[in-house]
């Protein structure tokens, strides 16, 4: 996520994987928190994440 000048800084993230089964919402987004973590020490201002499993991903569309 490079961020240029006057650039975006929210953005919407979808992840789905089977390593979100039986963990909870919250630890869900620290597990694609951890590993973007990186990228989050930038000028990014707000993230939105939707982590799904994949039977999850296929309910919702």
């Amino acid at each position: 996520m490079d961020a240029k000048p006057g650039g975006e800084t929210h953005f919407n993230l979808v992840v789905v994987s089977d390593a979100f089964e039986g963990q909870s919402r919250v630890a869900r987004q620290r597990m694609v928190q951890k590993l973007l973590a990186e990228e989050l020490a930038g000028p990014v201002h707000a993230l939105s994440i939707k982590a799904r499993t994949p039977a999850e991903a296929t309910i919702s569309g």
